[in-house]
């Protein structure tokens, strides 16, 4: 059975940028719920010994596992992008992932201008995702609701939740500044 991983901060930690109440609502509430569901869902079921990872790939795009599928993706992509947060997180990548990133995308700042261009044209719900496919090729890609790169024989490498509950109590209509908040203060690309 899944259970919350814990958060390596304090729900206050992430303000002014992400606020407490947001966290408890979107990790404590919205998370949580993916986590219960899925593990109703696999209970006495053969995904029950997998991996989020697995559960994910043998039941993208079957209609009969719609509903495990939504609830494991959706419970990967939260703990993928909760874990990549961080107070004063690292404003940009260092070492091979840079040199990897200014070589894909011409510079970072190209990078960073395409991701967040992905992120507000995700009509509705959904994320926008930095992933690598079997080659080592990067790509910005975005998905809608639950859709995750793993679906896609992709890893993911880094994401912002552009659902509205990520960001609608601190931004209200405003993705565009929740996403440049992700980008400059809280994404942890250690």
């Amino acid at each position: 059975m899944f259970t919350l991983p814990a958060l390596d901060f304090e729900n206050t930690a992430l303000e002014p940028f992400m606020s407490a109440q947001t966290l408890d609502f979107h990790y404590g509430k919205h998370f949580k719920t993916y986590v219960d569901n899925l593990n109703k869902l696999i209970a006495a079921t053969k995904f029950e010994t997998m991996t989020l990872e697995e559960i994910i790939v043998q039941t993208a795009g079957k209609p009969e596992f719609v509903s495990i599928f939504n609830n494991a993706a959706q419970a990967f992509n939260h703990g993928f992008f909760f874990a990549r947060l961080a107070k004063d997180g690292n404003t940009k990548p260092d070492g091979a992932l840079l040199k990897k990133i200014e070589t894909t995308f011409g510079s970072y700042e190209n990078f960073k201008a395409e991701f967040k261009a992905a992120a507000l044209s995700q009509f509705g719900s959904g994320w926008a995702w930095l992933a690598e496919d079997k080659a080592s090729n990067l790509s910005v890609m975005k998905t809608s609701n639950a859709d995750t790169p793993l679906a896609h024989g992709l890893k993911p490498l880094m994401t912002v939740d552009v659902w509205e509950h990520a960001y609608y109590l601190d931004y209200q209509n405003r993705r565009a500044d929740f996403v440049d908040a992700c980008l400059e203060h809280l994404i942890n690309w250690k």
